[in-house]
């Protein structure tokens, strides 16, 4: 029997975008938190450096930063969440901490250690990919452990200095679950927020592709940070109300009003209950089900690890190119330029070559402010230590306008933290700061190039499958006369889930070269078929209905 002829696929096709340069430097406005990042790292980090500056052992600095540093991460996370979270974090930074320093205590050959460093720094960037563990994800985790791969050690010293990371980790997420006494709700509320705002933007734009799919995102990461809570708290039910609201916003545009959504969204910046919104049926009472999405969690690891062996591997080239690069020029610190081209890699090549002029542009700047700022911080070692701390309050209060803003303070304060252990000479720390940043960023760049992702085409299909099988599960409940309400509410879920997920893969395959050509026309059609779908499932479900009507 013959079988039918395999379809082609699409010619391989050297798709090299122009890479952006303007607006890369662009500052954007500023995280609606990024105090709190700010605040919390400087509290992580003052007990445990003024204790060390205290007994005179600011030379453990390193080991108690390892930990204290963790409290940058997770403050998006509900706190049930958000201590899930933290803990991984910290046992993660330990594990990376922990290998580093039995390395460092077993050789001192200079290529091995860049070597280590390199598959690190990869499987950091792979776990925090996967686990979507957020800002700041891999860089400081890459930082602690390439640095402390060239610190002196003896094995006999390893435990002593784990627990002292241990110990400031420790520290680190009592500082992160503290703010929960006061505000409980906190990170549901903005979530919510957020979602409500991004719908008025759609409602407002209803022709706009892209404030669809951004509001599609917004709705879709409110439900994850509910459904991330586990009990069904009063205040939750209440702010799952709002989501739906949201929801219906982006099924039906033109009977929501923008200014009430946005209102509705001010009134979560407080602490004070949460308003019911109109036009909303009596089945939102119930939620449709909604504890039945409880059960769908995240894709098994494996299934998430698996594409991003690419980045993985880019991660990997990229970091060993940077360091034995700079062990060829000679430069003292070669993870510097490790940790450079770390922090480069993101979801596609043409995000990767921002991130690298960020970086570039931030770190050079950054040296400058060193050198203004070293003849007070070489005052003393209290000098030292209350520097560092200002300077980590910058780096976070800056970064989420642009990211080299905050390379600016980060990069004086890694330079501080090198002398925490002995005194430096600044005009040899900038001067390997500064190559150590231009080989780094090379070598991260090169990688990329040449370590293909030919499977973000692949992951495009895979979603647009997923969307399909969603698109037709709810199609056939909504033709049955009487669907179950939590299948029908869990079928939404499911092909929400699908659109972002796709957005999300397009966008990066877009960014890709040496792809075959993208199904732009496809992802187009399948996004607004499931959009269409997803307006009829809030109809069927009895969520519709003109706002005000009730008013």
């Amino acid at each position: 029997m013959s079988s039918a002829p395999a379809p082609t696929r699409p010619p391989l096709r050297s798709r090299t975008h122009r890479l952006p340069v303007s607006g890369v430097l662009r500052l954007g406005r500023p995280s609606d938190i990024w105090f709190k990042p700010a605040l919390s790292v400087v509290v992580a980090v003052a007990p445990p450096n003024l204790t060390l500056l205290a007994l005179g052992r600011l030379d453990l600095a390193m080991y108690t930063m390892a930990g204290s540093l963790c409290a940058l991460y997770a403050h998006n996370r509900p706190y049930a969440a958000r201590a899930r979270v933290l803990a991984r974090v910290v046992l993660g930074m330990l594990g990376g901490l922990g290998v580093a320093l039995v390395t460092a205590s077993l050789t001192t050959n200079a290529v091995v250690l860049v070597a280590v460093g390199a598959l690190l720094a990869a499987a950091q960037k792979t776990m925090c990919d996967a686990t979507r563990v957020g800002p700041p994800g891999h860089v400081v985790l890459a930082f602690i452990s390439s640095a402390s791969l060239f610190v002196p050690q003896t094995l006999g010293q390893v435990p002593g200095h784990l627990a002292l990371g241990a110990a400031a980790g420790a520290w680190a997420w009592i500082v992160g679950m503290a703010p929960g006494l006061v505000r409980p709700h906190g990170p549901e509320r903005r979530a919510t927020a957020h979602a409500l705002t991004a719908a008025a933007a759609s409602a407002q734009t209803p022709d706009d592709a892209r404030a669809r799919a951004a509001g599609a995102a917004a709705v879709h990461a409110a439900w994850e940070s509910l459904l991330s809570t586990g009990a069904r708290t009063v205040p939750r039910r209440a702010l799952e109300r709002l989501v739906v609201r949201a929801e219906v916003a982006l099924a039906a545009p033109a009977d929501t009003d923008p200014d009430q959504l946005r209102a509705l969204a001010r009134e979560l910046a407080g602490t004070g209950p949460v308003a019911r919104p109109d036009g909303l049926g009596d089945a939102a009472d119930e939620l449709l089900g909604v504890e039945t999405a409880l059960a769908f969690g995240r894709r098994p690891l494996l299934s998430r690890l698996r594409p991003l062996a690419p980045i993985a591997l880019r991660t990997a080239v990229g970091c060993a190119l940077a360091g034995c690069a700079a062990l060829a020029l000679g430069v003292g610190r070669p993870y510097w330029a490790l940790v450079t081209a770390a922090s480069l890699y993101q979801a596609n090549i043409t995000l990767t070559w921002s991130r690298g002029v960020q970086r570039v542009v931030g770190n050079l700047v950054g040296v400058l402010l060193f050198a203004a700022l070293a003849p007070l911080a070489h005052l003393g070692a209290a000098s030292l230590v209350l520097c560092s701390l200002a300077l980590n309050f910058g780096a976070e209060a800056l970064i989420s306008r642009n990211y080299w803003l905050g390379s600016v303070c980060v990069t004086p304060m890694a330079l501080l933290i090198t002398e925490f252990a002995r005194a430096q000479r600044p005009g040899e720390l900038m001067a390997d700061r500064v190559l150590d940043t231009l080989v780094g960023a090379l070598a991260g760049l090169v990688a990329a190039v040449l370590v293909t992702n030919r499977r973000a085409g692949d992951r495009i299909e895979d979603a647009l499958s997923a969307v399909e099988r969603a698109r037709e599960h709810a199609e056939g409940l909504l033709a049955e006369e009487r669907p179950g309400t939590g299948a029908l509410e869990s079928a939404r879920r499911t092909l929400s889930a699908a659109v972002v997920d796709l957005r999300a893969s397009a966008d990066a395959a877009a960014g890709e070269w040496w792809q075959r050509a993208l199904p732009e026309e496809r992802v187009m059609r399948a996004e607004q078929a499931g959009h269409r779908t997803l307006a009829a499932t809030v109809r069927r479900q009895g969520l519709h209905g003109r706002e005000g009507a009730q008013a």
